[in-house]
């Protein structure tokens, strides 16, 4: 059921034990608003964990509250009176789903959300599910505090590449000037995500001299298997890469993070990407979007490149 943001915000006063969520695999946007929302509650003086169904980026530690989040184990059972997933759909937020038994509130601005949730609020004008946390908190009458705009800044940089990509709109901006008064400092979060491991650049060296291109050069990919990820970590930012290369439209990385799973970035310059992650369960927006494809990595790059070259021809 859609609910405006006043419904949002009284199903959240309603209820004492909060669990938050995101996808797996999850980027700065699931990280920061998941943070954000949860140091908003809490000085609501609700009960709130975040639990998130991976590994958290070391990078994002600069983040108020990163040490808190949580990883289900199998089996789990997290008692909560509501589920609070962000930035996605409830078919991908991993076992959370199997160790939470609670009503759930999804609040999300990806176009492609299923409405599979008791309650779902959707902004698709929302240049990252961040924006959208920011305006609740303001509903929710919580005043704005230094850790709270880190962690939605953060989110809001990252879904619009520093303010660089098309969803970058003037209430963007303003948010963005709004968390810099509650105390954001970009040069921080900045400073701190560019920063990586030697150990990590060199696997980015590894990583790139596996680009190949296709579709004469509008198509460029890197696939990575999981014996190659158990000897080079799989290194972030590099999709980014794999966008900037001339000629190319559609960009995508395949990661074979477990034997028999992969997960699959896609960024676009213009081609609607969800045109393909859809067809593997997955979802986003029009230049970026991601799926996991349950195959090994040579049978799931055979499917991700078929459906890729179907698009584009479509495209043409």
């Amino acid at each position: 059921m859609h609910i405006s943001l006043t419904e949002t915000a009284a199903a959240l006063k309603a209820v004492q034990r909060i669990v938050i969520t995101a996808h797996v695999n999850p980027d700065g946007d699931a990280i920061g608003s998941s943070l954000g929302l949860m140091h908003a509650l809490k000085d609501l003086g609700k009960e709130v964990q975040v639990f998130i169904d991976d590994d958290i980026p070391a990078a994002f530690s600069v983040l108020p509250g990163y040490e808190l989040i949580g990883k289900p184990a199998e089996g789990q059972n997290i008692p909560a009176d509501l589920l609070v997933a962000v930035d996605v759909s409830l078919d991908r937020i991993g076992k959370v789903a199997e160790a939470v038994k609670a009503p759930t509130l999804n609040i999300d601005h990806h176009i492609t959300n299923d409405g599979q949730a008791d309650k779902l609020y959707l902004d698709g004008t929302a240049a990252a599910t961040a924006e959208i946390i920011y305006q609740l908190i303001e509903e929710l009458g919580v005043p704005c505090t230094q850790d709270m705009a880190m962690c939605l800044y953060t989110g809001l940089a990252l879904d619009t590449g520093w303010f660089r990509f098309s969803n970058t709109k003037p209430r963007t901006m303003q948010v963005a000037a709004a968390l810099l008064s509650c105390g954001a400092q970009p040069h921080v979060i900045s400073e701190a995500l560019e920063q990586r491991p030697l150990s990590e650049v060199q696997s980015l060296a590894f990583a790139l001299q596996k680009i190949e291109l296709l579709a004469d050069g509008k198509v460029a990919g890197i696939c990575l298997d999981n014996a190659a990820l158990q000897e080079h970590e799989a290194p972030e930012g590099l999709i980014g890469m794999v966008r900037v290369i001339e000629g190319v439209d559609i960009a995508f990385t395949l990661k074979e993070k477990e034997p028999g799973l992969c997960r699959v970035s896609l960024r676009s310059k213009g081609i609607d990407v969800t045109k393909i992650a859809l067809q593997f369960g997955g979802g986003g927006h029009v230049r970026a979007a991601g799926c996991s494809i349950e195959k090994n990595c040579a049978e799931a790059r055979n499917d991700l490149i078929k459906a890729i070259l179907q698009v584009v021809e479509a495209e043409s």
